[in-house]
């Protein structure tokens, strides 16, 4: 054995917690989980069944914990872990799964499947069987501190155009403000009017916001490629540039992972309790609207549906949020099948998009959200997750369906009125 195949046996030894064992003690195998994932239900491959993906965490559960399992590993009838196997598995942990977190929800005897495949993604990570791509994000992201390479130069600029567009000032570096306002790559870059969208709603209901040129960058790759010491310290550059600033809350953007990251996973990743709130931005533009904060005008035309970005949504718990935001811009809204906690994934998330190998698979599942719109004869598709918008629209592309994709958050901005 390698040494790097013994760090990566070593590593996904190290994950197999009390759940972890419990998981893969009490699994009937029933296969309920193949028919939750849209990788199975559109390619109707069985290696793409959820819990298959976590085989090589459960061999070494098996070999190095159980009775059984240590009997046949001395007697030479145990399956070996090597890196030809680790190797084949790359696709199936990576490629293939998004962490949306469907496959737990229907799980029988309630395994957390998404949490093994996390555990899973350690020992992947460490034994270098890892998407060149998601290895080149993450590498950005703690060198340059964006997956995409974005800067904070690269951010004024888009600070400019803004405030020259929407006529509103963006704050940066702000001391004692409300909110320290996170950004995705995505939004800096793809959709900059995100930024406008928030300096606009904060400005007409008078909140206290602010940016920060230090960490500005939302998304956590370490979260994505499965190395928890990555994670840790992405979300620490987070954790101490809110208390350099004094604010009294985060918010996580129209990013889903984001939110997963600071707001489930950031306490246990640095190891302590967060002098602060953390709030996603449709919990704080909900919390606005309750407190009569939000005057809008006009309705969207036309049937408009809604995709609930898996973690915000399914993970998250933001689930009526963004339906009473929506309530006060839309007049003709339909719940897709399978809408709110159950909602099918769009297929890119936990680091999907940026693995050029997963493109022709990722396409292809997008078959389930063409399907869930085409039921329902949406006319618009309303999201929250700038990664689910440009995986979606590049679905719709693929698919040659001529149909909007509204950012909630612009949306709302969009509709806002001068107060009397």
């Amino acid at each position: 054995m390698s040494a790097r195949l013994e760090q990566a046996v070593h590593a996904l030894k190290e994950q197999i917690d009390a759940p972890v064992a419990s998981f893969l003690s009490s699994c009937v195998h029933c296969g309920m989980c193949a028919d939750a994932c849209l990788f199975y239900t559109e390619t109707g491959d069985p290696k793409y069944t959820p819990i298959v993906k976590v085989e090589p965490l459960r061999r070494v559960w098996e070999q190095e914990f159980t009775f059984m399992g240590q009997l046949k590993k001395k007697l030479g009838l145990a399956k070996p872990i090597t890196d030809e196997f680790l190797a084949e598995w790359e696709s199936k942990v990576y490629d293939s799964c998004t962490m949306c977190g469907r496959c737990s929800m229907v799980c029988p005897v309630g395994n957390d499947i998404t949490y093994m495949i996390r555990k899973t993604r350690e020992g992947m990570a460490v034994s270098g069987h890892v998407p060149e791509g998601l290895v080149g994000a993450t590498t950005r992201a703690v060198t340059i501190g964006s997956p995409m390479g974005v800067k904070f130069p690269a951010l004024q600029a888009q600070i400019k155009h803004v405030e020259k567009d929407y006529g509103f000032k963006v704050p940066v570096d702000v001391e004692g403000a409300e909110y320290l306002c996170m950004l995705s790559s995505m939004e800096i870059m793809n959709f900059p009017e995100y930024i406008g969208a928030i300096a606009k709603i904060f400005d007409h209901a008078g909140v206290s916001w602010t940016l920060s040129s230090k960490a500005f960058e939302a998304t956590n790759s370490g979260i994505q490629i499965g190395v928890s010491d990555i994670a840790s310290e992405l979300v620490q550059r987070i954790v101490s540039e809110a208390e350099r600033l004094k604010v009294k809350a985060v918010i996580s953007p129209e990013c889903g992972h984001a939110y997963t990251a600071i707001r489930w996973e950031g306490p246990n990743l640095v190891g302590k309790k967060f002098g602060f709130k953390v709030r996603h931005i449709l919990e704080v533009l909900d919390e606005l609207r309750k407190e009569g904060r939000l005057v809008t005008e006009g309705m969207e035309e036309g049937r408009l549906t809604y995709h609930d970005p898996c973690q915000i949504g399914r993970r998250g718990g933001v689930l009526e949020q963004p339906r009473n935001l929506i309530n006060m811009l839309v007049s003709d809204y339909v719940e897709m099948p399978d809408g709110g906690k159950m909602n099918w994934c769009c297929g890119a998330g936990g680091g999907v998009s940026t693995i050029e190998s997963a493109d022709e698979v990722r396409l292809k599942v997008f078959q389930r959200k063409k399907d869930q719109m085409e039921a329902v004869d949406a006319e618009g598709l309303i999201s929250a997750c700038s990664n689910c918008r440009i995986h979606i629209e590049d679905g719709l592309e693929e698919y040659h369906m001529d149909i909007p994709v509204l950012s909630l958050t612009e949306t709302l901005a969009e509709h806002l009125v001068d107060k009397e």
